[in-house]
């Protein structure tokens, strides 16, 4: 009896090495197939055509069950090779990310990008509030005044308002942004505003000192290739149906084109849920940071559509350590003529700055003191 369990062991370990062989083989072909594939990806790259090919996939599949001999089932094989196929369109996807201007492995410390002094892309969360439309001079005074005494030194405006209803206010177009420039002027702020379209972003340059892309303009190329070929700062916003790799792509058209000072915006997406105008995707600052270089702001009015909450998530934003954070404010929001309901009253913006601290602003000493006085 102990004869027959050694030749058990001995044939038992032989198969055992058998096994190790084979491993290693397979090992080995992973490996060869992996480097292949992204030959192939790079190759497509350099023509234009998708990553993933659907039907190429479906066609190696048939092909490898109708030469299967088993044991294993044909659906198995197909289940072994469909883990292959996804664990090698990942590995294109890395080695793809690497090479885009946006990712943090193409340029690993972040990018710091000066407007009026103050620096996005620093340890310090900066501030940009006003109001959500440029509705008149006397408008725009009773609010920047305000916040320029609070040491905001960025102050948005929208002159172009692209919305939902043909028939809502629309904005007052160049006759806005002239107007947001000259009170501005006045009380030495930067201004950032929307641009809609390609023809206008030489237009609307001439007087802001950042261009906003929204949420509806995210996937409208030429205007990103447009503000790409631009001196002037960008702000780009995460359309409500996008995906981060999405958002990324978006950035990568301004960067292509030699505009490297880009600002990505978190505003929220579109989900079941009624009882916010979007849903927050807080996860997406933290994501964002380990995935890109660029800055990363938060608008936190367009995400939550009510004034009420805009503080809690101002906070949660300074707490994950987002670059810069932007709040709508109105001297009377009741009358605005566009998104009342989201837009903090002057008083309603002290009570922010005071719960947010004023350690928050990257806008220098003096702006410190500034807001001191005024409470």
């Amino acid at each position: 009896m102990p004869d027959l369990l050694n030749q058990d062991d001995h044939e038992l370990q032989n198969y055992r090495l058998k096994i190790d062989e084979l491993n290693d083989r397979l090992l080995q072909l992973l490996n060869e197939r992996a480097q292949v594939a992204m030959q192939i990806a790079r190759r497509k790259a350099v023509l234009g055509l998708p990553t993933f090919d659907p039907v190429r996939e479906s066609c190696m599949l048939d092909s490898l069950a109708g030469k299967n001999q088993g044991p294993f089932p044909d659906e198995t094989i197909k289940g072994l090779f469909k883990e292959l196929f996804g664990a090698t369109r990942n590995l294109m996807n890395v080695d793809r990310r690497r090479k885009m201007l946006f990712s943090r492995r193409h340029h690993q410390s972040n990018t710091v990008i000066e407007v009026n002094g103050v620096r996005f892309g620093t340890d310090s969360m900066v501030l940009i509030a006003g109001p959500c439309s440029v509705e008149s001079e006397e408008q725009l005074d009773a609010v920047v005044s305000h916040l320029a005494k609070c040491g905001i030194k960025i102050v948005r405006g929208g002159s172009f308002k692209p919305r939902t209803s043909p028939y809502s206010f629309q904005g007052l177009e160049m006759d806005g942004v002239k107007m947001l420039r000259r009170v501005a002027d006045r009380y030495g702020v930067a201004i950032i505003t929307e641009v809609l379209e390609p023809a206008l972003v030489s237009a609307v340059a001439e007087y802001a000192d950042i261009l906003q892309i929204g949420c509806r303009n995210m996937y409208n190329y030429p205007l990103l290739r447009e503000v790409g070929r631009c001196s002037r700062p960008v702000v780009l916003k995460r359309s409500f149906g996008a995906t981060l790799e999405e958002l990324l792509l978006s950035a990568e058209y301004i960067l292509s084109e030699g505009n490297t000072n880009v600002i990505l915006c978190e505003r929220g997406i579109r989900t079941f849920e009624p009882w916010t105008r979007n849903t927050f995707d807080i996860s997406a600052i933290p994501v964002l940071q380990r995935e890109t270089h660029l800055p990363i702001m938060a608008d936190v009015s367009h995400a939550a559509g009510r004034r009420d909450i805009i503080l809690p998530l101002a906070l949660a934003v300074k707490a994950v350590g987002a670059h810069a954070l932007m709040i709508e404010v109105h001297q009377d929001p009741a009358n605005a003529l566009s998104d009342s309901q989201q837009q903090l009253n002057l008083s309603e913006f002290d009570e922010l700055l005071a719960a947010l601290g004023k350690d928050f602003m990257n806008n220098g000493p003096e702006a410190g003191a500034e807001y001191e006085a005024v409470q």
